[in-house]
């Protein structure tokens, strides 16, 4: 049974190792994603204009007014003082041909004060230039920047089924770790002096096992992310009964999503106020985001540059139908059935944010150590190959008969008979 354990485990390991390592290394630079794109880009961040900002729907509809190809995805609520107003836009659909209109770009940042369009760019856009960096890299840590087909999202898809792997071979690992009762010292031990195959040897294996806890919950929180619908809320939904998704609800809107929304921001904002205060939140309504697909406004509640939500859960969002205004579902951290509690729980744990500042510290070191673990993983197996194949040579010389001499008889012959 044990060798057979082994084998997957190389197999899924040599699966998974390059798209581990590049998440690895992605998620650590990523969870300062905001700061270092601040720092990178302060066109993009940072407001000029001095005086009363204009209200966060105000500017949204100048910018649609001015640019009638666009409309907003997704717009904080708030201006951050000294900061500019960045909004996220898809293009609208173009009547003569019924296909998007070529904008070039998703992500827009205005002057609040003036309103003034300060700088535009396409997230997620494959380019090293600094105005695009951190989002490549924030889409390469989930997608690999596998392109769209067929109607799906296939690298969100496709790093869901290494996340997949990696739960199973995380647990494998974790089995073949310890081959018997008496050694199991061993598997958390580092033979620092030996150093070379050894060390290499040790940092896998004993790496493992003393981060086995936080890389399964990063494996599993992956699965999460990548493949919510279609994995994580079916299994989920096994254990513990789950409130019905927003999106799912929307299913049958009346929404004409080839025309946008019926119903304006500034009503799905006061509804979902409402809303707030029946629940008792006292955080403001931070921010707003209309998922153009499947017909559904969503509004968060959080002070202003806490989107992710800083520490805890997360923040308190509130779905509704685009058509008609109708309450599709509400996310309130900490509130729900088990099963509703355990999913808000994912993305906080994902990104270390559930523990403030140490818990992103924590997972970008996370990181660090998934790359090392897979970089490990290879290099023993590359070790191993090595050694195969040279013990297959050796074999393979032994068994060879050396070549026999010539008979005496053919070359003396020969030269007898000239």
């Amino acid at each position: 049974m044990r060798p057979f354990l082994v084998l997957l485990h190389r197999w899924f390991g040599l699966f998974a190792a390059l798209f581990l390592c590049v998440s690895g290394l992605t998620g650590a630079v990523i969870s300062w994603d905001h700061e270092l794109d601040e720092w990178l880009n302060p066109n993009l961040f940072d407001a000029p204009g001095r005086g009363q900002p204009l209200s966060p729907l105000e500017l949204a509809s100048r910018l649609e007014s001015a640019e009638p190809r666009l409309q907003i995805r997704f717009m904080p609520l708030a201006v951050e003082p000294g900061h500019a107003f960045g909004v996220f836009v898809d293009a609208r659909l173009d009547p003569a041909t019924g296909q998007p209109y070529p904008l070039g770009y998703n992500q827009v940042a205005l002057d609040p004060v003036s309103g003034e369009v300060l700088g535009r760019r396409e997230w997620g856009k494959v380019s090293l230039d600094r105005e695009k960096l951190l989002p490549f890299l924030y889409k390469l840590h989930y997608s690999m920047h596998i392109p769209d087909a067929f109607g799906l999202q296939l690298g969100t898809l496709f790093m869901g089924i290494v996340a997949l792997v990696w739960v199973f071979d995380t647990l494998l690992a974790l089995w073949i770790s310890f081959p018997s009762r008496n050694s199991w010292r061993q598997s958390f031990a580092f033979r620092w002096q030996a150093g070379g195959h050894r060390l290499n040897f040790d940092l896998h294996r004993s790496g493992g096992v003393w981060l086995f806890l936080l890389v399964l919950m990063l494996a599993i929180t992956s699965v999460s992310m990548n493949l919510k619908e279609q994995v994580m809320r079916p299994v989920v939904g096994w254990f513990s009964e789950l409130s019905p998704s927003p999106f799912a609800a929307a299913a049958n809107a009346t929404v004409n999503r080839k025309n946008g929304p019926k119903m304006k921001m500034d009503e799905i904002v006061a509804l979902a106020e409402q809303e707030a205060r029946r629940h008792g939140i006292a955080a403001p309504a931070g921010g707003i985001f209309h998922e153009r697909l499947s017909g559904v406004y969503a509004v968060g509640f959080f002070e202003p540059g806490t989107s992710h939500g800083d520490v805890g859960l997360g923040n308190p969002w509130f779905h509704f139908d685009a058509a008609t205004g109708t309450l599709l579902g509400r996310d309130i951290p900490g509130t729900g059935t088990a099963g509703d509690i355990f999913l808000q729980a994912m993305f906080p744990l994902h990104s270390g944010r559930i523990a403030g500042l140490p818990g992103r510290i924590l997972i970008s070191l996370c990181g660090l150590a998934i790359a090392a673990l897979s970089i490990t993983g290879v290099l023993i197996w590359a070790r191993k190959r090595r050694a195969r194949q040279d013990s297959s040579k050796r074999r393979q010389t032994k068994r060879e008969p050396s070549s026999p001499p010539h008979p005496a008889g053919e070359i003396g012959g020969d030269c007898r008979g000239r």
